[in-house]
């Protein structure tokens, strides 16, 4: 199986949503972690869950880890 692709999850805009990126493709606006597993799982990662996602190294959260979703 290959590797997950790299999974970045960019700052929080103002409206608390932070765009969510797989590769070169994207994959939607999330505005709770949750939001991040549904996108990922819908790529075809059906064995991702929420408590996979703060530790994995094959994501990069910037502007914040993944308990911020709130902006400005």
């Amino acid at each position: 199986m290959h590797p997950p692709p790299t999974v970045i999850v960019y700052p929080p805009a103002d409206d608390g949503g932070r765009r969510v990126r797989a590769g070169d493709h994207f994959l939607g606006m999330a505005y709770t972690l949750l939001d991040v597993v549904e996108f990922l799982r819908a790529t075809g990662y059906e064995n991702v869950e929420p408590e996979d996602l703060p530790g994995a190294d094959w994501v990069e959260w910037r502007g914040g880890g993944p308990g911020l979703w709130t902006g400005g």
